[in-house]
């Protein structure tokens, strides 16, 4: 199982290593939006799709996780919507996985996350004026659909549906314990398809474990600070992180 791990340059480890700290801490709750970094992070030294079927079992991993300490604080109403549109994004990304090229989404997915990251700001400045909006089925359906489909062919689900959850201003530990049961139940549904696909072989599972002890200390370190900063504080954490996060993805949709 192993055997695949001792063929892999130092700067994977390295990156890969960046990349686990930097999801654990996302996941947590704080800085969310920057999980979107995880593979594009690995894809500098390995292929995409290595680098995606390393990071899933570190994600189920961390939802596991996240299933435990955030139990209770999901906003049932959105996820009666969010939910069923994750399914449809998701199964649109299975069936013509293979047929879309990666660097679009990828700039898709970080032209949107740096809009909405500069929306956040000025929602930051305005906030006592802002007016929260609703759960509702359409946008709902819309932003839970993109992200699932992103979430599927490159772990990348965050910030469209943080486009959706975020101007609801809810409770932060309500919100991040909503997008725990959203990505819990996103990413346990890939595995079916990622095996149908041949993304899932034990070499690519060898590399996760390697990486799974630094998944609690980056989770550790994000669930600290999510408690440390106030709303204003995590909003704009929030931003910042999906300003840095849209500008990798943008950047690697250029670069090819």
């Amino acid at each position: 199982m192993f055997d695949h791990a001792t063929t892999l340059p130092l700067p994977f480890w390295l990156l890969a290593l960046a990349a686990t700290l930097l999801v654990g801490m996302s996941k947590s709750g704080f800085g969310a939006g920057a999980g979107s970094l995880g593979v594009p992070l690995i894809a500098l030294a390995v292929a995409p799709q290595i680098a995606a079927a390393v990071m899933l079992p570190i994600l189920l991993v961390i939802d596991a996780i996240g299933l435990v300490v955030f139990r209770g604080r999901a906003d049932a109403r959105n996820l009666r919507i969010i939910l069923p549109g994750a399914m449809i994004g998701m199964a649109l990304g299975w069936l013509i996985f293979g047929h879309v090229d990666a660097r679009w989404i990828r700039l898709l997915i970080g032209i949107e996350a740096l809009l909405f990251a500069f929306d956040r700001f000025r929602a930051a400045r305005n906030s006592l004026t802002a007016v929260p909006s609703a759960p509702t089925f359409g946008p709902g359906i819309f932003w839970s659909a993109v992200s699932g489909f992103t979430s599927f062919v490159s772990h990348a689900g965050g910030p469209p549906i943080m486009q959706y959850l975020m101007p609801q201003n809810m409770d932060k530990m309500r919100m991040v314990g909503t997008m725990v049961i959203y990505f819990s139940v996103v990413n346990f549904a890939k595995l079916g398809p990622y095996a149908q696909l041949g993304l899932l072989d034990l070499s690519n599972l060898g590399v996760s474990l390697l990486l799974a002890p630094a998944i609690p200390i980056g989770y550790f370190v994000g669930y600290r600070l999510l408690h440390a900063v106030d709303m204003r504080g995590f909003n704009l954490v929030t931003a910042w992180t999906l300003l840095a996060a849209g500008s990798k993805l943008v950047y690697d949709g250029l670069a090819g």
